[in-house]
Parts: C-alpha cells; structure tokens; sequence
C-alpha cells in the first residue's frame, strides 16, 4: 500500500473526520425539516459579508484600475436586495433564481454600476449547478454568455479583454465545479446508501428462501421416514390382526417387525432433529442410507406381504453420498406407494442401473390381485412431488403412472455428472 493510501486511511479513520461527518449528517437532517432556516441563513451571511461594506464604504480618490462605485444610500440598499433576496429561492427554484439575479446584474452592469454583492451571480451559478435539473442547465448559456459579454465591454478600457475573459472563466468555473463535485458526491452517497437498502432486502430475501428451502427439505425427510414406516407397520399390524385367529405364531412375528420398524424410524428422526436443533453435545454423525440400504428396505417391505425382485448394475455402491441418499428415498417411497395402493399382494420389480452418466430407476408392481379392488386415488400426492425434488437436485427426472396389463410404475433417471443444486 502506497503513502498516500496509508494517509488517506488515516484520515478516513481519525475521530475529527468521523465527528466532521456526523455532524454534517446531523445537519442534513435537520435541514431537511427547517429547509427555510439556512436558505435565510444564507442570505444573511452574504448581506452581512458583502452588503454591509458597501453601504459604509467611504470611498474616496483611488488609483485602482478599477472600482466600486458610489450611489446614493436608498439605491444601493434596491440594488442589494433585488441581487441577494432571489437567493432565498435557490434550492427550490434554482433556474428562476439564477435570472432574477443575473437580470439585476445586467441592468446594474449596463448602468456603470459594480458593487460587492455581485457575488450574489457566482452564488446562483453555484447553487443552479448543485440543485437544478441538469437538462435545463444549457439555458443559462444565454443569459451568461449577456452577462460576460457586458462585463468585457465595461472593463476592456482598464483591463485587457483576455485578463477580464480569464478572470470571468475562472471564477465561473470554480463555482460551477465546486458545485459539480458536491453534486456528484450526494449522488454517490444516495447510490450507496440505496444500495445497502437494496442488499439489506436482498439479505432478507435470501434468509427467507434458505428458511423456505429448509422447511422443504425437512417436511421431505419427514414424509419419506414416516409416511414408509408408517405405511409397514399399519400393513403389518393389519395382517397380524388376520393371522391371530389362523396362525398365532405370524402376530407375534408382525409384532417383531413392527418394533423394528419403529425403533429404526425413530432412530432417523432422531438423527435428522439432532441435527437441526442447537445444542452443546456432539451431533449424531451416524450416515445416511444409501443403495446399500436398499436391501435391507426390501426384506422390510417383503416382511409386509409384498414380493420384490431387486436387481442392480454398474458401479452404484460407489456413486456420490448425495445421489445415493436421493436414490434411497426415491426407491423407498416408490416401494411405499406400491405397498400403499396395490396392497400386500403384489409383486414389485425394482431395478437399479448406472448407464454412462445417468442412475436410472425402475420400480414397477403389478397391482392388487384379480377380485381386490384398488386403493382410492388420491391424486398426486406430496411423495411423488418429493421424488421429483429429490431427483431434480441432481438434474434428473421422475415419472410415474399406470402401465398396460394393471399395475404401476415409477422412473427416476439421474445426471451423476450435475452439480448439485
């Protein structure tokens, strides 16, 4: 870093500079609500600084090139007022302003007359350039281009053209810099102030979207472990009921399977709460399922009545964790589905197969048997939207729907070379 930048650092940073810039602030607001206070203000100073000297002025013989000139006291005090009481208005009509004084300058210019309060010119100029419309900054072109040309007139007996030119440019154009800087500066610190607003809301966009994203994510969880495990142990609990008065020994077998099932179930929730809610403990790090899950998910779901035939290929114990967990979940709401609708007495045919760069997945069943009537449709449901979320993290699709002969079936097909979303 550069002197200079280490010096401007300093600056920025030292309490007089900060204490300049509250207090400047403080001002600001204050004149938002008194806008009249420093117009009035500002009239006062420039009567006080370039009025008064006037009108006590005793001017004698002088040998300076040039002049102020004498008038009687009640003219000077007109001419005075109609260059320095426009200047109220300069904020709110900047352009009007400007004339009103420029046309009293004129006239007095014209007349022979030159007086201190002609700084009152430089001020319109100043405050026209800070506060007026910049599209209607080219009319003043005319009415200065009158004024410089009077000034020319009148002093190029005792002054040369080009020191009268050079005076005029100089001073024009430091009024109307000073103003522009100012001007730009406001502009900046508008842009930047309108730009934190406008991230601050950003910010809270974003905070609200995670939060909408989060709450997806967990109602996802949720539906899948409870809605499958739900779905066993009611289809286990009710071929339990049957079997108690055919084969006693099958309910207390259901009953074993239905404890599994919860405990296991409960186990994830656990997992998954232990992981949103804050606490001091170490979290439960204990790993999502995955494909090699799955066989365990079939034996659970044979154990309701179903028969599964389960195939795989390619490589997919060694897919990404992310793609495994989204492929566990769809399969086991698929196999939930088929268990839901086509009841204990189907058959299921699933099958998993890496093709390239594509995972795909097909869960097909063959319905409830001839003389069972199906489930109820239900329309589509928060399992199949789930699926289709789950597979669209990794730019994939799901479709599902009847097949010819009776029966369901559901398609996942997956990009393994997409990044996450």
């Amino acid at each position: 870093m550069s002197g200079e930048d280490n010096a401007a650092g300093d600056l920025a940073g030292h309490p007089m500079t900060a204490r300049l810039f509250q207090a400047g602030r403080r001002l600001r607001q204050w004149d938002a609500r008194h806008r009249w206070v420093l117009d009035t203000a500002g009239v006062l100073v420039i009567a006080l600084l370039f009025c008064i000297p006037d009108l006590f002025d005793d001017r004698g013989p002088s040998d300076a090139p040039i002049t102020f000139t004498e008038r009687p006291l009640a003219q000077m005090i007109l001419l005075q007022a109609a260059l320095v009481l426009p200047l109220w208005w300069r904020r709110r009509a900047p352009l009007a302003a400007f004339y009103a004084v420029l046309a009293v300058f004129v006239a007095e210019w014209t007349a022979g007359i030159m007086l201190r309060a002609d700084v009152a010119v430089l001020v319109a100029v100043y405050s026209l350039v800070l506060h007026g419309r910049l599209h209607r900054l080219p009319w003043a072109v005319p009415g200065l281009a009158v004024a410089v040309t009077i000034v020319v007139v009148r002093l190029s007996g005792v002054v040369s053209v080009w020191d009268v030119l050079f005076f005029v440019a100089s001073v024009g154009t430091a009024a109307a810099a000073l103003a522009f800087a100012i001007r730009i500066r406001r502009a900046q610190l508008a842009a930047l102030r309108e730009r934190a607003v406008r991230l601050e809301t950003e910010r809270d966009q974003r905070s609200r979207l995670a939060t909408a994203t989060e709450r997806a994510r967990v109602a996802r969880e949720m539906h899948d472990i409870l809605g499958h495990s739900l779905s066993v142990i009611i289809t286990l609990a009710d071929g339990g009921r049957y079997a108690a008065n055919v084969a006693p020994e099958r309910t207390k077998e259901a009953l074993q399977l239905i404890g599994d099932t919860g405990r296991g179930s409960l186990a994830e929730l656990r997992r998954m709460l232990g992981v949103l809610r804050e606490q001091t403990d170490e979290p439960d790090l204990s790993p999502q399922p995955g494909i090699a899950d799955v066989d365990p998910l079939c034996r659970q779901i044979r154990a309701a009545g179903p028969r599964i035939e389960y195939h795989s290929g390619g490589a997919v114990d060694v897919l990404d964790a992310g793609v495994q967990l989204a492929a566990y979940r769809i399969v086991q709401e698929a196999l939930t589905n088929s268990l839901k609708h086509a009841g204990p007495h189907t058959r299921i045919d699933l099958a998993l197969r890496v093709d390239g760069t594509r995972l795909r997945i097909t869960v097909r069943d063959t319905g409830p048997p001839a003389g069972e009537p199906p489930a109820p449709a239900t329309g589509e449901g928060h399992g199949l939207i789930g699926m289709r979320e789950r597979a669209a993290l990794y730019g994939g699709t799901v479709t599902a729907g009847p097949v010819p002969g009776g029966g369901w079936s559901v398609a996942a097909d997956i990009d393994l070379e997409s990044e996450p979303a």
